[in-house]
């Protein structure tokens, strides 16, 4: 899909463009090591900050090997009763970003309805590919689950988000808890994620919108799925090969109309929707990958974010799911 200048949103432009010249690169060697430049740059910037308004700390949590992972976790800073816990899961192609830099949409979720933010710094890419990232949130959720209770959490209302690749490890969180059985979601937030390593649809194909084209999302996929790449590629590590959407929780999701995951998308939403799962959706016109956090103020931003907080606000109030004997019902 070949996007002109005019197909992007006149308040999105300028910003895109910039981000572009930082985040787009002409060989898969230079996008590489701009991944690994931007994981320096990001430990640096963001790394140990504290979300202004929040109660901020970190946890370590274990890994199978005794290795751990770092987790950070954000609260209102007046909590009485146990409220909703959100893993939240950071973007960044599977291959950089910290927890830390998603503090504005943890001020947001807490501020729309007081819960508990749980973010794991999983293993980037560029280190570990699939399963890593995959197999450190998923012990972060157990963990959330089996420490509810001392961390203030309505462990009814466990619930997962996050943006692009966060957004992808959402989903495909939420079918191995299905399949697995020991944790129960009540609610999933996956934003315009990335869940379909095969590029096969038209938005996915050729497409040159600013800060993520067919290229990085080639190469973003390369790194992340390592010796499975262009292989058998299991559903948990690209959700969009899932053949069975019965039972996932109930879903909020947005897309920008002129990047690489409209289409792939698109569809997730509509098999949800064939398996019975209630799910809010928008596309944006003109809006090109994370947009609403590369120009929050642009009014297309202002509207998605306000679709996403009215849709939580609501699953806070009105989507539950039991744990009970340690299983998932």
């Amino acid at each position: 899909m070949k996007v002109s200048r005019r197909m992007v949103d006149r308040q999105l432009r300028f910003r895109g463009m910039l981000l572009s010249r930082l985040v787009q690169k002409s060989t898969e060697a230079k996008f590489i090591q701009s991944m690994q430049n931007s994981k320096k740059q990001m430990d640096k910037t963001f790394k140990g900050k504290n979300a202004e308004g929040l109660e901020c700390s970190k946890v370590w949590v274990s890994r199978k090997d005794a290795s751990k992972i770092r987790v950070r976790i954000y609260k209102p800073l007046r909590l009485e009763n146990e409220v909703p816990g959100v893993l939240w899961i950071h973007g960044g192609g599977y291959a950089q970003g910290v927890p830390e830099m998603s503090g504005k949409m943890y001020k947001k979720l807490i501020e729309t309805s007081a819960c508990i933010i749980v973010a794991p710094d999983y293993r980037l890419s560029i280190d570990a590919p699939y399963p890593a990232a995959f197999d450190d949130c998923y012990e972060v959720m157990v963990w959330m689950k089996t420490h509810a209770k001392e961390l203030g959490i309505r462990d009814s209302q466990l619930m997962v988000g996050g943006e692009s690749a966060g957004g992808g490890l959402t989903a495909a969180l939420t079918l191995y808890a299905r399949d697995k059985g020991e944790v129960n979601i009540a609610f999933q937030m996956p934003l315009y994620p990335m869940i379909d390593d095969r590029m096969l649809t038209d938005s996915a194909r050729e497409n040159n919108a600013h800060v993520w084209n067919s290229d990085t999302n080639r190469w973003a996929w390369k790194l992340y799925l390592g010796e499975l790449f262009g292989k058998e590629v299991p559903a948990y590590a690209a959700a969009a090969r899932a053949a069975d959407y019965r039972s996932l929780p109930p879903t909020v999701t947005f897309v920008g109309d002129i990047e690489p995951f409209r289409d792939e998308t698109i569809q997730y939403v509509e098999n949800l929707k064939q398996a019975g799962v209630p799910v809010d959706f928008e596309i944006y016109k003109g809006a090109y990958h994370g947009f609403d956090i590369i120009h929050p103020k642009a009014e297309i931003s202002k509207a998605a974010t306000g679709f996403l907080m009215s849709s939580f606000k609501y699953a806070t109030e009105h989507h539950f799911a039991e744990q009970k004997d340690g299983k998932a019902e």
